[in-house]
């Protein structure tokens, strides 16, 4: 399975694209979509992912869609690890809650 692709990150490649050539429309709305949603820059998001990765129990898909979407409150925590069929401890919402709070 390739390695997932920070949300930051499609937006640093588009735009470098952009910038050389004009982009077909799809790429163009997935541009447009990254410049609305993106909330940190790259490096930020990187580093943000480095640490929730170095959780036993983020892997790195959750660990990508966490940076992406910066959840805030610990019922968003428990929605995005639903699929993964492992229940969350509160100490583990917790924490994963004050890694991302050290980013926004």
């Amino acid at each position: 399975m390739p390695e997932p692709v920070p949300l930051a990150r499609v937006k640093d490649l588009l735009t470098g694209e952009a910038a050389q050539r004009t982009l077909p429309r799809e790429a163009a709305l997935a541009l447009q979509h990254a410049e609305l949603f993106v909330r940190l820059p790259a490096a930020e998001t990187e580093k943000l992912i480095g640490e929730l990765r170095s959780l036993p129990f983020v892997d790195a898909a959750l660990a990508v869609k966490l940076a992406d979407l910066l959840p805030e409150y610990p019922d968003e925590i428990r929605l995005l690890f639903s699929k993964e069929r492992v229940p969350l401890e509160e100490a583990q919402v917790t924490r994963v809650l004050e890694i991302l709070a050290q980013f926004r």
